[in-house]
């Protein structure tokens, strides 16, 4: 996706660690017309999968799900990454590694939400080890719900996780995928260097 690769070379900020920092843009401040190309993006890439619910993790997945759920004319559902007072039923859950904080959660999603009736798009922002989506698909697994894609904004190819999904048999697409990065670059797959 031409627009989103533009973005990602002119306002992305490579950090230490593989860190990839888009904040002016997709997870902290949100360009919706950016967003609103990678919802309609999506829906072309998916909409033939009769998929009647979106799911997500908090908090970035939520604004890229809500924008591409407006072309599907389905609801969302995104997994909490902590209990809270308001969650008053039963609960799916599952442990997740975050590849950016270094830390474990445990998602969680009420059980009212999804179950085997749900054909389900999971949709992120970023894919790295694979370990939230992982998690979403345990998730799923758990309420039966039938998984007919997956789809990601930025995809961190170097870091294995896309490769291992798509090994598996997922339906993945990755709208940007980087297999090079560092301060001075980025590369993207099957595309020449831009410095």
């Amino acid at each position: 996706m031409e627009i989103l690769h533009q973005r990602i070379l002119a306002d992305g900020v490579v950090k230490e660690g593989n860190i990839l920092k888009v904040d002016s843009f997709l997870n902290h401040q949100i360009d919706i017309s950016l967003l609103n190309e990678i919802g309609r993006e999506f829906y072309r890439l998916f909409g033939k999968e009769n998929i009647n619910k979106i799911i997500t993790i908090e908090s970035s997945g939520i604004a890229i799900a809500a924008i591409a759920a407006q072309y599907f004319n389905v609801p969302i559902v995104f997994a909490k990454k902590a209990a809270s007072k308001n969650i008053d039923g039963e609960v799916y859950s599952s442990l997740i590694r975050s590849y950016t904080h270094g830390n474990d959660y445990t998602a969680i999603l009420e059980k009212k939400f999804l179950g085997p009736n749900d054909r389900v798009l999971i949709l992120d922002d970023f894919l790295a080890t694979g370990k939230a989506q992982l998690g979403l698909l345990d998730i799923a697994r758990q309420a039966g719900a039938t998984v007919a894609g997956i789809g990601v904004v930025i995809e961190k190819g170097f870091q294995g996780g896309g490769d291992h999904l798509r090994d598996a048999g997922y339906n993945l697409k990755s709208l940007a995928i980087i297999d090079e990065m560092t301060p001075d670059g980025i590369v993207f797959r099957n595309e020449e260097a831009t410095y």
